[in-house]
């Protein structure tokens, strides 16, 4: 039993209990050698059966030693004592966001942002060192007095290619933040650790997991495999970023990489970048013909390239208008942006704006900007339009799409319905045109619901 007082490994003196992470027991302490405080962990509960500290234990030490980043917590050392083993960190004088919110249930939306775009900084250099955290919740975000945060305890990371020690039906991680498909029995990768920050920046501007809470472990983790999300109070930009670091098909979520600049785009009041296009992994999709392997690296290339030029075709779309206009295909920007129009806000109550952001041999990408010209609230919206002839869509975000005949419908998905007056927010989809062309612009009614 390791008590106040007590010197381990001969050099750092125990002070008192701070903490108890997911695999051990925290104490702030003094290394003698260097006069300085630490925080040393006990590493001890090991649910791989490795027994005191075991083989997970020592796989948290290498792991964890080896990230350096401004916004995770540094280990400094790892020791033995009494047979077991202990991690020496840096001692950060801080709160936990979890204790934060006991406090005060929720946070405003731009002290959110700034605390997401400070640990997605971290966890994307993890993800490119290859370490999964496993545990992102609000009780391993630290904050400081002046507001620093830092991501703790990559007590259940692993290195992708390292064998998996949660055998014997353990599930790493805090179940009110898993992603779906950990809660379902999945191994975690990078997109958990996206879901689990959405999940906790979630908690923080809601005051309530985005599944709820739940004494009952099963019935939370069932909850969650269903994605049965609790709808949001908040709208704007960084609700949009959420409710991509939300989405329930892993394939769907940004890398951390693309997180880290979404939240810079909220903290510096600019423009989201539109979602970077991805193959689905579930149906909520129209099939598309599978393309032969040449057809599709020229695909990407001629897709990189346009975005790279900044090729943006916008154009804001009326009301009530059942046919496509056909524009000419260019490989170069108009030299004056298209004219604008937009529906009118005293008849239907909101406004669409459409931009093609990207495209290649035969398909291309869309972003639709929704607006709340009413000077109250929304609840709900609902875009339609008519797709040129031979274009299929395949794969919406932000939303949930119908197709009936060539008339498109999309409503507005549970987390983005309410927009406040003057509010805006988007959706986006992927598009194959057959033989058609994607300067093809149509014409978009938008209405509330």
């Amino acid at each position: 039993m390791t008590d106040a007082g007590q010197l381990i490994a001969g050099r750092y003196r125990l002070v008192d209990r701070i903490g108890q992470g997911a695999m051990g027991v925290v104490w702030r302490a003094r290394d003698e050698r260097l006069d300085r405080v630490v925080a040393v962990k006990q590493l001890g509960y090991d649910p791989s059966g490795g027994g005191q500290g075991g083989p997970r234990a020592l796989r948290e030490a290498r792991l964890t030693a080896r990230l350096r980043h401004p916004h995770a917590i540094t280990v400094h050392d790892v020791v033995e004592h009494d047979g077991a083993p202990y991690l020496v960190m840096e001692y950060l004088p801080s709160q936990s966001l979890a204790d934060v919110l006991l406090e005060r249930e929720s946070l405003p939306a731009d002290q959110v942002a700034r605390i997401g775009e400070q640990v997605a900084s971290a966890l994307a250099a993890a993800h490119a060192e290859g370490i999964v955290h496993r545990d992102v919740t609000p009780g391993n975000v630290l904050i400081t007095p002046d507001g620093v945060t830092k991501i703790a305890d990559f007590g259940i990371s692993r290195a992708t290619g390292e064998g998996t020690v949660t055998g014997g039906g353990f599930i790493a991680g805090t179940p009110a933040y898993l992603a779906p498909e950990v809660a379902g029995g999945a191994e975690a990768g990078f997109p958990a650790d996206v879901f689990s920050l959405g999940a906790t920046l979630y908690r923080a501007l809601e005051g309530i997991p985005p599944f709820g809470t739940d004494d009952n472990t099963i019935v939370l983790l069932k909850r969650i495999a269903r994605d049965e999300v609790t709808p949001p109070k908040h709208t704007g930009p960084l609700a949009e970023v959420l409710g991509r670091l939300l989405q329930r098909d892993p394939a769907q979520r940004p890398a951390m990489a693309e997180v880290q600049e979404l939240f810079e785009a909220v903290t510096g009041g600019r423009p989201l970048p539109p979602p970077r296009p991805r193959p689905r992994t579930e149906t909520r999709m129209l099939r598309v013909p599978r393309r032969p392997r040449r057809r599709a690296v020229l695909a990407s290339a001629g897709g990189a390239v346009l975005l790279a030029l900044g090729v943006v075709i916008g154009t804001a779309l009326v009301p009530d208008a059942t046919t496509p206009i056909a524009a000419p295909v260019s490989s170069t920007p108009p030299a004056t942006p298209p004219p604008t129009t937009t529906t009118p806000a005293a008849d239907l109550g909101c406004s669409a704006s459409y931009a093609l952001t990207t495209s290649w041999p035969g398909g291309y990408q869309v972003q639709v900007t929704i607006r709340n010209d009413h000077g109250t609230g929304l609840r709900g919206w609902s875009v339609r339009w008519s797709l040129p002839a031979g274009h299929h869509i395949a794969g919406l975000w932000n939303g949930t799409f119908t197709v009936d005949g060539t008339t498109v419908t999309v409503d507005n998905a549970d987390w983005n319905a309410k927009l406040d007056a003057g509010g805006s927010t988007t959706f986006g989809f992927n598009a194959v045109t057959g033989n058609g062309s994607s300067a093809a612009r149509p014409q978009l009614t938008c209405r509330t619901v």
